[in-house]
């Protein structure tokens, strides 16, 4: 059995697509790397923000869906994001990233081993950057080179992600057994479990939490996480295995992007499958990929429509010089 490779991308809500895009563009320094419509509600914008080649495991994407009240943060759910940055000194960077554009964030603070940021955005998103100073396991992203974030800064890809659950020890099963994730390190509260070659991008957190109610999901909340298989080969294997396993699932989808498989492995928490490709590179050039409507082959022919029902966003970056910020 092939294991999962890491994180793949993690998919949010946001209350707006164009503050999303300014927050992720101009104060992140990532990379938008794809303009598209969810799938399955194509009047809903699906933004991907990504490395400067948009390569699995390095992307964070937003659902905008119209008239979505405001989720509310708990236990049995996908909490925190994290994202990864070069060195314990680009941390010290992003203090004064943070203060100088007003994002609220807790200080830096250490985590099994690790110096990390906590930090959310204007829908009270949660995230945290963590170095990668100590970090060994798989390889991170490419930071976006024409951002405005020094390089050796720059944010090159995800990192742990943080549950928050009140059947622990049902979730540690699923993560043991059925995913063939292992636990690796305790503090407190909090489990540590590691995949494939392991390191901060292909680790996952587990805080076991009796004391809030469940979060409601909305914007400001995470809606799924996807963790990483080589091809199609390994995906259909993982849909075998978790269908024997008896766990109601999708199936096999096609992203076009990327193909999936979707389960939900415990209250609130959806989990997805995804092939490391196709990739975003192949349907817009390098240069100006993210900037116009990006449609799968079989949602072309409601091109038309889809634009009538989706508002204009300007994301057209290629034509402008982005000068980097030293702080």
């Amino acid at each position: 059995m092939n294991e999962l490779k890491g994180i793949h991308h993690v998919t949010a809500i946001t209350s707006s697509a164009e503050k999303n895009y300014a927050f992720f563009t101009n104060v992140l320094g990532m990379r938008l790397v794809k303009k598209t419509v969810n799938q399955d509600d194509i009047q809903t914008y699906h933004l991907f923000f990504a490395d400067d080649k948009g390569s699995a495991g390095t992307d964070m994407t937003f659902f905008d869906f119209p008239g979505i009240p405001k989720g509310t943060h708990g236990t049995n759910e996908i909490y925190k994001t994290a994202f990864r940055v070069p060195t314990d000194e680009a941390l010290d960077y992003w203090i004064k990233r943070f203060d100088k554009y007003d994002v609220k964030h807790r200080g830096i603070k250490e985590q099994f081993g690790k110096k990390t940021l906590s930090f959310v955005d204007f829908d009270d998103q949660q995230y945290m950057l963590i170095s990668d100073e100590h970090n060994k396991g798989i390889a991170s992203g490419i930071p976006w080179q024409n951002g405005p974030v020094p390089l050796e800064f720059s944010i090159t890809g995800l990192g742990p992600i943080h549950i928050r659950i009140a059947e622990f020890d049902r979730l540690k099963e699923v993560l043991e057994k059925a995913m063939l994730m292992r636990e690796i390190d305790k503090a407190g509260s909090l489990h540590l479990f590691e995949m494939g070659e392991g390191g901060n991008g292909a680790q996952v957190i587990v805080e076991h939490n009796l004391l809030l109610p469940s979060g409601q999901q909305g914007f400001g909340t995470v809606h799924h996480v996807a963790f990483r298989v080589e091809d199609t080969a390994a995906l259909n294997e993982w849909i075998s295995r978790m269908q024997n396993l008896r766990f109601n699932t999708s199936g096999y989808v096609d992203r076009f992007f990327f193909e999936s498989l979707y389960a939900r492995v415990a209250q609130g928490i959806l989990f997805e499958w995804a092939t490391d490709g196709p990739g975003f590179l192949g349907d817009e050039p390098y240069e100006t990929v993210g900037e116009k409507l990006s449609l799968p082959p079989f949602l072309e022919s409601q091109r038309q429509q889809i634009e009538q029902m989706v508002r204009p966003i300007d994301t057209v970056r290629s034509t402008r010089t982005i000068e980097k910020e030293y702080l």
